[in-house]
């Protein structure tokens, strides 16, 4: 078993205390982004935990970044204003030049800047990153960038972006996820000078947006790593992705049983407790035991991550099983709840959208199945 980091989890759930329900509440009604949590966390050194010592951060690995998330979520609250922080941190930790980490890490640890967007996603492309169609091109000593990126989060509220454009079309490639780079682009400079950005309405105050590259030009030295391995550098990042979020899950999964458990206790219909009644009482333990078994996972992930040991399949399984356990709570906290459970005060129905997010992202279900049928079983591919 992996180190269960009880002094982070304690403080974690401290600084969470200072933002109940009623915090999220009113966030969610007028559709803001919590800048006061998101400030909190960073002044805690939490969102630093995976920069080394060195540029001013903590040096811990991805299991201390999974526990952190796991409380934020347990505790009621939402880590989705700032996870991404932590996994496009591996792209510049493993692949960017001593320049880049000493001129950003610090600022990102200390919280002068924020690291908060990541543009992959393209909405002709979807999941299938090989067929993007932004482009960078070189001209002189900067690139020019053109294109359309969606479901990009929290760029609104981010002074840096991560992005994965083509330097060189799929055509002119021997494999399909070649000639793809990595750029971090400074969004303070670039709004306005090429960079058009759109909000997205969602059944979530998720922050996420669409935007628009027309003739950004960027400076060459934007380019993390080498020119067209951009691709095999944000696997790293896409696999830690999978592996936070899973923890976020597990974290939701928790409030919900608690939650569920508490108000069936209390909860008195037909002049007992509610919580005398296998019907209730089975459907929670069922979740708890998805839950319990889906940590496990998580928790392999991580270390194998940490060890620099492959983990794309474990990273896939943690994410599904995480997300179907999360939601297998919320579904059933949900009609514990009964009527309740659709009133905002309770919370439930907040945290029940929330979650129900991790199906479909960052990568649906369908996907991972896939996957491991594929990778894992040797079976044909299917897409």
């Amino acid at each position: 078993m992996t180190e269960n980091f009880e002094d982070i989890r304690s403080s974690v759930q401290a600084l969470c205390a200072e933002f109940p329900g009623e915090y999220w509440r009113q966030l969610d009604a007028e559709k803001a982004y919590p800048t006061e949590f998101v400030k909190t966390m960073t002044e805690g050194g939490f969102l630093g935990v995976l920069i080394p010592e060195e540029y001013d951060g903590s040096g811990l690995g991805l299991s201390a970044a999974t526990a952190i998330l796991e409380e934020i979520h347990k505790s009621g609250c939402n880590a989705a204003a700032c996870h991404a922080q932590m996994y496009t941190m591996g792209t510049v930790l493993r692949h960017g030049s001593v320049a880049q980490k000493s001129e950003y890490l610090p600022k990102i640890a200390s919280g002068e800047l924020r690291l908060q967007a990541f543009g992959v996603t393209e909405p002709t492309s979807g999941t299938d990153a090989t067929r993007i169609k932004t482009t960078a091109a070189k001209d002189g000593d900067e690139y020019v960038v053109n294109g359309q990126k969606v479901w990009t989060s929290r760029v609104e509220h981010s002074d840096l972006m991560l992005l994965l454009a083509r330097t060189s079309s799929r055509q002119e490639n021997a494999k399909r996820h070649e000639g793809m780079s990595v750029f971090l682009i400074d969004i303070r400079e670039a709004v306005g000078n090429g960079l058009t950005i759109r909000p997205i309405p969602t059944m979530i105050n998720h922050a996420t947006t669409e935007v628009f590259f027309d003739d950004l030009h960027i400076p060459a030295s934007s380019l993390i790593g080498q020119e067209g391995k951009g691709f095999k550098y944000i696997l790293d990042g896409m696999n830690a992705e999978r592996i936070l979020i899973s923890s976020e899950c597990i974290g939701d999964a928790r409030w919900f049983i608690e939650k569920a458990s508490n108000y069936a206790r209390d909860r008195n219909v037909f002049g007992r407790a509610i919580a005398e009644n296998q019907g209730v009482q089975f459907p929670i333990a069922k979740a708890y035991a998805a839950s319990e078994a889906a940590d496990l996972m998580v928790k392999k992930a991580a270390a194998l991550f940490d060890a620099g040991e492959p983990c794309g399949a474990e990273a896939n399984i943690a994410k599904m099983l995480a997300a179907d356990a999360s939601w297998q709570a919320a579904d059933m906290c949900l009609q514990t709840h009964g009527g309740f459970g659709f009133a905002e005060e309770y919370d439930v129905e907040r945290k029940f959208r929330e979650t129900r997010l991790y199906q479909i992202a960052p990568i649906s279900t369908n996907l991972i199945l896939s996957y491991i049928a594929e990778h894992v079983l040797g079976l044909p591919r299917s897409y």
